[in-house]
């Protein structure tokens, strides 16, 4: 059965927004969790965004399931993995001047670089898993830098314009399925996943965990945080 890692990146987005203290992004994840999530998932971005130190430790400290923490490839945030302990961390492409992370990581552009630091996390045990286009030569590469998982970005399926490209981008993401599990790697998804393109994607089968934040955090605007990951666990479980 597929899990949900929810993304709280979003609360924090809206406390930063006034420079306050609300919502408390610790206090979401709480109510993910209790609400049925399998763990919560981060972004400690460079320009410190969203996610702040403080909040990272916090949530370290007091998260009951796992805690994903996605990270640039950079000593800066390394160093910052290894000395709080996530339960996993996921090696994603950053710029600065995005709204989101667009696309996915290009491993074969930065082997050595993403080799290093994936040996570096796994030695002070932390699971690495690599945020990729499905791509076969992104999959192959995530493999050869040692990778224990990876995880597909889904943006172009959730952005397809029409069925037959929708269609095109499920075939995409179920051959890479397919061959992260022939290389041993374990496999999961997220980015642009909502409360109606999730379904075709969770009767692929195949994927090990959701990394879901926006379409959540927004639906918990209208109905609270609760009700929002319910929805979304019922839906992943049960396509």
């Amino acid at each position: 059965m597929a899990r949900l890692g929810v993304n709280i990146d979003h609360v924090a987005t809206i406390r930063q927004a006034r420079g306050g203290i609300e919502p408390d992004p610790v206090a979401a994840a709480a109510i993910a969790e209790l609400a049925g999530a399998d763990g919560i998932t981060i972004h400690l971005r460079e320009d410190r965004r969203h996610i702040q130190d403080r909040d990272l430790k916090i949530i370290r400290q007091t998260v009951k399931t796992r805690l994903n923490m996605e990270m640039a490839v950079t000593q800066e945030m390394v160093s910052i993995a290894l000395a709080v302990k996530p339960d996993c961390c996921t090696l994603v492409p950053e710029k600065r001047q995005e709204l989101t992370t667009e696309g996915g990581l290009d491993v074969r552009l930065a082997m050595d670089q993403i080799s290093e630091a994936i040996e570096k996390l796994q030695q002070g045990g932390i699971t690495v898993s690599l945020f990729i286009d499905p791509d076969p030569d992104q999959v192959k590469a995530a493999s050869k830098c040692g990778a224990d998982y990876i995880e597909i970005h889904t943006g172009s399926y959730a952005d397809a314009p029409d069925w037959k490209k929708e269609d095109q981008e499920l075939t995409r993401i179920e051959n890479a399925i397919k061959l992260g599990q022939k290389l041993g790697l374990g496999i999961n998804a997220g980015h642009g996943l909502n409360y109606s393109n999730i379904k075709r994607i969770a009767a692929i089968g195949g994927i090990e965990e959701y990394n879901i934040g926006h379409s959540i955090i927004s639906r918990a605007v209208l109905v609270g945080l609760d009700r929002a990951v319910r929805d979304m666990v019922a839906l992943i479980q049960y396509s």
